[in-house]
């Protein structure tokens, strides 16, 4: 089996556009939630039971590092694009300028291939459009709505803008989608399909009906004696709920020898990757987290690396109550009950949905850049708004500040309403 690596990133998050500027806010325990009240239309956000989201900064003005679709796009492609696969092309731009791969060939377009998903894609189309085709008719029917809302059409515009013609796909797993569609790509790479693929996650759905439909579900974070900042709390006693958030993540996957060959700067293996089902119910995962649990494990085994090695585990947790306890059941089964890890202190767990909330179909695919980036600067990110853990397990889960650590092998999570789950191992290349 060919082996793959990880040669360039590209990120858009809460915390900023690009993968330093966000990985420095996020080290340094800066949140990039917010409250959504002052978004348009007021009328709608304001009767939200909680409009709290984790907003990709627009303000160029106070920010250097905010989102400005003009500076990745044409005004003719902004037209054609919704907005998460705006951010997914320009997250691709940059992981694929990180990598140093912008082929002209044949042969190397042929042997590119792109890989990205999102759970929902983004609603303000499907909104407008129903209420415009309601009120007016037929007529005011946009020719480019099908196209703007198909998830699969984020990789199609990444692979018609660079010319890939390698496998293109599209993931939409609700919130393992990120996950997924790196974990598949590294199996196009590994069964010889491409030498190269672009991977990640998009999402861009901050409207009022996302939040009706969750809040409705009870899923969302309501503590209002918190503020926005805080209302995200993973693992913590007085967790609520999630915070929706949007943004992109985007990696270039290569197999190992193509890489080497041409003098590719390599950040960390792609080891391992494992999936599972709960098959239990629609929004809740098992309570004692055997879907996580084997997940989890046959991503090492895959890699075919022991829990005892893992020295860093981004943890899906995303404030829930049910969630949060069912993944740290299954870690600790995983790397107390199998692993042979008899402190649980020495086990290093920590989410970072504290920090820039659920990015959903785009969050399996952020956290796995987080993954690698603990690899390579020998950092692991804080856990933050943790106070009091409440999960029943006794980890480090690094609370409220981010710790050095050297990080050699380190696993992500992902998992997904309708039980879908998934787990990705990185470890460091020597």
């Amino acid at each position: 089996m060919r082996r793959v690596v990880v040669t360039g990133l590209g990120a858009i998050t809460p915390l900023g556009v690009g993968v330093r500027p966000t990985w420095r806010r996020l080290i340094a325990g800066d949140s990039g939630i917010v409250s959504a009240a002052h978004l348009h239309p007021q009328k709608q956000w304001k009767a939200l039971a909680s409009p709290v989201a984790g907003l990709v900064p627009s303000d160029k003005i106070s920010d250097t590092n905010a989102w400005d679709a003009n500076d990745w796009l044409d005004p003719a492609d902004q037209r054609r694009m919704s907005r998460f696969s705006q951010y997914a092309v320009a997250a691709a731009e940059m992981a694929l300028q990180h990598a140093g791969w912008k082929p002209s060939a044949d042969a190397d377009l042929e042997a590119t291939g792109v890989c990205l998903g999102s759970g929902i894609g983004n609603l303000d189309d499907f909104y407008a459009t129903s209420v415009a085709y309601e009120q007016d008719g037929y007529k005011k029917v946009s020719p480019l709505f099908v196209p703007k809302i198909l998830i699969n059409l984020a990789a199609g515009h990444i692979a018609m803008r660079y010319g890939f013609r390698g496998p293109n796909h599209a993931a939409t797993t609700a919130c393992t989608t990120g996950a997924h569609s790196v974990g598949d790509a590294s199996r196009f790479i590994a069964f010889g399909d491409a030498d190269v693929m672009v991977a990640g996650g998009a999402e861009a759905c901050i409207h009022p009906l996302t939040f009706a439909g969750f809040g409705r579900a009870r899923s969302l974070a309501t503590a209002h004696d918190f503020e926005p900042t805080a209302r995200c709390r993973p693992f913590d006693e007085a967790r609520s709920g999630f915070v929706v958030s949007e943004g992109a993540a985007v990696f270039v996957l290569e197999e190992l020898e193509h890489a080497k060959a041409r003098g590719a700067n390599i950040l960390a293996e792609l080891r391992g990757y494992g999936c599972s089902g709960d098959a239990y119910h629609m929004t809740a995962p098992r309570e004692d987290g055997s879907g996580a649990f084997l997940a989890m494990k046959r991503a090492l085994g895959n890699a075919g690396i022991r829990p005892g090695e893992v020295d860093y585990i981004n943890a899906h947790a995303t404030g829930t109550q049910v969630g949060d306890v069912a993944e740290a059941v299954a870690i600790k089964r995983l790397m107390v009950g199998e692993g042979g890890v008899t402190d649980e202190s020495k086990v290093t767990v920590s989410s970072t949905k504290g920090a820039i909330g659920h990015l959903l179909g785009a969050a399996g695919a952020v956290e796995a850049l987080f993954s690698v980036m603990s690899i390579t600067e020998g950092v692991v990110p804080p856990t933050l708004n943790l106070e009091k853990p409440s999960v029943g397990a006794e980890f480090n889960f690094v609370p409220l500040q981010a710790q050095d650590k050297k990080v050699r092998v380190a696993v992500s999570n992902s998992f997904g309403f309708g039980g879908t789950n998934a787990s990705l191992v990185f470890s460091a290349v020597d």
